[in-house]
C-alpha cells in the first residue's frame, strides 16, 4: 500500500494554526481522508472538540505535556493507531505551541524505517502569526527554532497590521530563514492545499541526538467553574445539568484584564446566558468565541491559560476573580 503522508503543523502559541488546518478540508476531495493528530499543553479538549464538527475522518488529541520531548512514545503509537484504524489519505500533526519540529521529524523518521515506508514526511509548515511575531521572537528560543527550520512559512493574520509592520515580520524572517517560501493566508479561505501538500520533505535526515529541546518557556494553569448543578432522576436514568452561566458582556470585561504581555494564550468551554456552550480561542488579546454543539460540557467554565513561566498565576489574578473560577 501506498506510504501515509504526514504533514506537521507548527507555530507559536495562538498562532492561528488549527484555523488555517480546518481551512483545508473544504478545499479537498470528498473522499480524501485526512486525521488530526492534535498535541496541546493542559488537560482541556478545546481544538478536538472543534475539529470534531469538521470533515476531518477523526481527530486524537494528546494533552498535558509535549509530543516531542515528554510524551515520545505517544505520538508513535497514536501514528500507528491511526494507520490500522483508518489508513487514512493524509495524517495531519498540530504540535503544541511550543514544540521544536526537528524533534518531531527525527521521530517521523524513524518510523518511516521501522515501519518499512508506511509514513513519510511530507512537510513541516510554520504559521507566524503577523501582529505578535516580533514580539515573541525576542523572547522565545522556540519561536526562532520554529522559523529557521521548515519547509513553508504561512504568515497568518497579515490583514491586521500595516504594512510597515508586515514588512518588518518579514525581515525578521528572512534573516531567521531566508530559503524557506513565505505565503500569506487568505484570511479565513486559509491557503491552497497544493501548495503545502506533496512537498516531500528533506528536513531532518540526520542524527536526532542533535536536536536541542526546551520547554522552559512556558506555563499552564487550568481554571474551572462548576456551578449550581442539579440532579434530575428518573427510573431509567440519573442525569447532572449545569444551569449556571455567563453574560457575554461580562465575559469580554473579564477578558480585557489578561495582560497579553505575559499570557499568550486562553482557550475552553463557556456556557453564556443564552444556555449555550461556547468554545473560546483568545490570543494576545483577540478572541472568537464558536459554538459548541455536543452535550459533554458540564462546566459553566473550564479554560487553559498559557504564558511565560513564572507569571501567569499573577497574570491572571483579576482575570479569575471575575469570572469567579
Amino acid at each position: 500500500m501506498p506510504s501515509i503522508p504526514i504533514t506537521v503543523f507548527t507555530g507559536f502559541l495562538g498562532a492561528g494554526k488549527t484555523s488555517v488546518i480546518l481551512s483545508l478540508l473544504p478545499k479537498l476531495p470528498k473522499d480524501y481522508k485526512v486525521v488530526l493528530l492534535k498535541n496541546e499543553f493542559g488537560d482541556v479538549e478545546v481544538d478536538s472538540k472543534l475539529a470534531n464538527q469538521s470533515s476531518l475522518t477523526a481527530v486524537s488529541e494528546i494533552l498535558n505535556g509535549c509530543m516531542c520531548c515528554v510524551l515520545v512514545g505517544q505520538m508513535q503509537n497514536a501514528l500507528l493507531e491511526i494507520r490500522d484504524n483508518y489508513r487514512p489519505d493524509r495524517i495531519i500533526i498540530e504540535c503544541s505551541g511550543s514544540a521544536f519540529p526537528a524533534t518531531l521529524a527525527f521521530q517521523i523518521r524513524q518510523l518511516e524505517r521501522d515501519t518499512g515506508g508506511d509514513f513519510n514526511l511530507d512537510a513541516i509548515v510554520t504559521v507566524i502569526d503577523a501582529e505578535n511575531f516580533v514580539g515573541y521572537e525576542d523572547t522565545s528560543p522556540t519561536a526562532r527554532m520554529q522559523a529557521s527550520y521548515s519547509d513553508i512559512i504561512l504568515i497568518n493574520k497579515w490583514e491586521h497590521v500595516s504594512e510597515r509592520s508586515l514588512d518588518i515580520v518579514m525581515d525578521h524572517l528572512h534573516t531567521l530563514n531566508d530559503t524557506t517560501p513565505k505565503i500569506k493566508c487568505q484570511t479565513r479561505n486559509g491557503v491552497d492545499p497544493g501548495l503545502i501538500f506533496g512537498l516531500q520533505s528533506k528536513h531532518f535526515l540526520s542524527d536526532p541526538k542533535s536536536a536541542p529541546v526546551d520547554h522552559d518557556e512556558v506555563e499552564t494553569l487550568t481554571l474551572g467553574r462548576a456551578g449550581i448543578v442539579h440532579h434530575n432522576h428518573s427510573h431509567a436514568s440519573s442525569e447532572e445539568t449545569d444551569t449556571t452561566t455567563m453574560e457575554k458582556t461580562k465575559l469580554i470585561q473579564a477578558l480585557e484584564l489578561v495582560p497579553k504581555d505575559t499570557v499568550w494564550r486562553v482557550k475552553g468551554f463557556v456556557r453564556l446566558d443564552d444556555g449555550k456552550v461556547y468554545i473560546l480561542n483568545w490570543a494576545f488579546g483577540r478572541f472568537e468565541l464558536t459554538e459548541y454543539t455536543g452535550d459533554d460540557i458540564r462546566d459553566s467554565v473550564r479554560f487553559t491559560v498559557m504564558g511565560s513561566r513564572g507569571e501567569v498565576g499573577r497574570a491572571v489574578t483579576k482575570f479569575v476573580a471575575a469570572l469567579k473560577a
